[in-house]
């Protein structure tokens, strides 16, 4: 695992949980803490299988995080049609794709210096 602080780690902890709660796929966090003038640390990112799948994941997030850390978004783009959308924790930013824009874009091909971690969930 990737050493954080405890807020960032606990934030990601309630972001994943979101994420898999709903059955979100191929989750993949990206630590950006090597990049100078970075926007933030952490990137999470994962896939849906549709746009209510991604909204879903979205709601979900969103639920988890606000409960038990007490904390919103600073800022959400892409809701209105779901097929990317962004969550911007500041420290963590929140990328969730369906499938087919994922391919396309390749966001985690763009910090290629970057350290990733796959991150196993347990779908039931």
């Amino acid at each position: 695992m990737i050493k954080t602080t405890e807020g960032t780690d606990n934030l990601i902890e309630k972001i994943v949980i979101g994420i898999s709660d709903v059955k979100g796929q191929n989750v993949e966090m990206i630590d950006l803490r090597t990049i100078e003038n970075r926007i933030c640390d952490f990137y999470i990112i994962c896939s849906g299988s549709s746009n209510t799948h991604v909204s879903a994941i979205l709601e979900s997030v969103k639920k988890k995080v606000s409960k038990a850390l007490k904390e919103k978004p600073y800022h959400t783009e892409g809701e209105e049609n779901a097929e990317w959308v962004l969550l911007d924790y500041i420290d963590v930013v929140v990328h969730i794709f369906q499938k087919h824009i994922r391919d396309f874009y390749r966001i985690e091909e763009l910090w290629g210096d970057c350290k990733k971690n796959m991150i196993s969930i347990k779908n039931n």
